[in-house]
């Protein structure tokens, strides 16, 4: 089985070689990430300028290792259709930091993930949450069942699977539940600096506000248990369609064809 791994963290983050080192014997791993920390920015992709990549060497002896200069979902796409073949199973992580309810929208995690799941091969983004370099043994260990999962053709590839796994020791994780994302609301704000000629801005967001319902993978972190959260690209809200059927009518009545000339 081929693997890639990849990350938004950078390609010297700690979490992104314990997924690496937890993949060994499971498959042949490729590793294309970004040369540096990308996290916050999505799936946003390089459209205008060139990406570069360099081959470098890697942390994990033997794995062959790109960086490169751009996004998390940059990565995947040149890896996917340039610098590897017959892709197996796209994983991206272990990343440092939850990816929870509405951080998908904006996750570099899922971004890259993303990319893969497009091209109907199975993917995973992995997140452990806690922000500290260290403690990934838990991750590891779910993300090397998911492996052997995906080697015996048992993960979709109808969906991208965002994993998140809480900060405990193996042996004290509760458990595994398919959840729905939750609603985590931030405070976000914003400071402004002035170096003397041009006044610049850092947008911070404040811990969130935790909306934990059982069944969400906010609740199932919360209680030692890994999330496992199926996303697709389909963000339609279905359930509100029936409710604009009148504001569709109002709008349609106002919206007159140009008469035809003749």
């Amino acid at each position: 089985m081929n693997i890639l791994i990849t990350n938004d963290d950078g390609i010297y983050a700690p979490g992104l070689w314990a997924a690496v080192e937890a993949l060994e014997g499971v498959g042949r791993v490729v590793v294309v990430a970004p040369d540096r920390e990308q996290s916050g920015v999505g799936g946003a992709v390089t459209l205008n300028n060139p990406v570069r990549a360099r081959e470098i060497v890697p942390a994990v002896q033997g794995t062959q290792t790109w960086a490169v200069e751009g996004t998390p979902a940059d990565s995947v796409i040149l890896a996917l259709e340039c610098l590897t073949k017959d892709v197996d199973l796209v994983v991206a992580g272990i990343n440092m930091g939850a990816n929870l309810g509405e951080d998908v929208l904006i996750s570099g995690t899922v971004g890259a993930a993303f990319q893969g799941y497009t091209r109907g091969i199975p993917s995973v983004a992995l997140s452990l949450a806690s922000l500290r370099p260290t403690g990934f043994q838990g991750a590891a260990a779910v993300l090397k069942l998911l492996a052997v999962q995906a080697r015996e053709g048992l993960l979709p590839a109808a969906v991208l699977l965002n994993v998140n796994v809480p900060p405990v020791p193996p042996e004290q994780i509760a458990g595994v539940e398919v959840t729905r994302l939750a609603k985590r609301t931030y405070a976000d704000t914003v400071r402004q600096s002035d170096d003397g000629k041009n006044g610049y801005y850092w947008i911070t967001r404040t811990r969130p506000a935790w909306h934990m319902l059982p069944g969400t993978d906010v609740w199932a972190v919360r209680h030692r248990r890994v999330s496992i959260t199926p996303l697709h690209a389909d963000l339609t809200a279905t359930e509100a369609m029936p409710g604009l059927a009148d504001l569709s009518h109002r709008l349609s009545a106002e919206v007159q064809p140009a008469p035809v000339s003749r």
